[in-house]
């Protein structure tokens, strides 16, 4: 690191669990976000404001007036812009050393999906800041796939959930362990009609850039094996345990356990199925 390096993340070199070798990771990582608004907003900023060597961003969407009541990263001068150049704007402006790509892409077409697959590959964690079932379990395949974390969040009205992946371990469940497929046929749900409470989505997009960031530095525990749910009307915060299932037509292949996937889910539809803020 520079001098000038030294100085911006001097707060980090402070921290024992960080230090200069922790912040060296994370200056050479790779981070890619799905999903740049309410979600991916905060996510991407704290990324940035950390030091990520390199952030890659796909979304397919345009910034709205609606947006700007919980996406950050976003302002009332770009509206109309994608939301890939709006937030490669802000990001430049809070830390311009930060390698920003974003592509403005829809999944489900070839050329889309391969782009995607590449850069899942490349990423050393994925951050699923979508709102949609689909896509959801595209990148938790392609993350299985390539052997990468995948860091997923979501929130709706009040309440958010938040959990990491890492099936790089032989225990850790995948997303489908916990919210299978055929689980779609749950009717979704949106912000538009149901709305969004404005921090909510800021509380679990730095959650999952905090995750991200434990992730590439080796810190703490991550939420591997567990499920995150808040309720922020109420101030409650419940970690369930999870397990993944054994017969999971996604992860099944690697060396497993036991018991399927166990999470009480009755409570609060899954991420997938809810689509978030973004």
């Amino acid at each position: 690191m520079n001098d000038q390096q030294l100085l911006r993340y001097a707060r980090h070199l402070l921290l024992d669990e960080i230090g200069i070798e922790g912040q060296e990771r994370i200056l050479a990582g790779n981070a890619l976000i799905v999903g740049a608004g309410g979600l991916g907003s905060p996510a991407a900023m704290f990324l940035a404001a950390a030091g990520i060597g390199r952030l890659r961003v796909i979304d397919d969407d345009v910034v709205d007036l609606t947006n700007l009541q919980r996406q950050i990263a976003h302002t009332t001068a770009r509206v109309g812009q994608p939301k890939v150049d709006s937030l490669g704007q802000a990001v430049a402006a809070l830390n311009p050393e930060v390698v920003f790509e974003g592509t403005r892409v829809r999944m489900g077409g070839t050329d889309a999906d391969a782009l995607l697959r590449r850069w899942v590959a490349e990423a050393d964690v994925v951050l699923d800041c979508t709102d949609n079932f689909a896509t959801r379990h595209c990148l938790n395949r392609w993350c299985v796939a390539a052997g990468r974390p995948l860091v997923s969040g979501a929130a709706i009205r009040f309440e958010g959930q938040l959990a990491v992946y890492d099936t790089r371990e032989a225990d850790s469940p995948c997303y489908a362990c916990l919210f299978p497929e055929a689980a779609e046929d749950i009717a979704p749900v949106s912000c538009a009609t149901m709305g969004v409470f404005s921090p909510l989505v800021g509380v679990v997009g730095s959650a999952q850039a905090a995750e991200a960031l434990k992730l590439l530095t080796g810190a703490g525990t991550t939420l591997r094996g567990r499920l995150l749910r808040m309720d922020l009307l109420h101030a409650e915060w419940r970690p369930v345990r999870v397990r993944r299932d054994p017969e999971c037509p996604v992860c099944a292949q690697r060396p497993s356990g036991t018991e399927p996937a166990s999470v009480v889910a009755a409570a609060a539809p899954p991420p997938g199925s809810a689509r978030n803020a973004a």
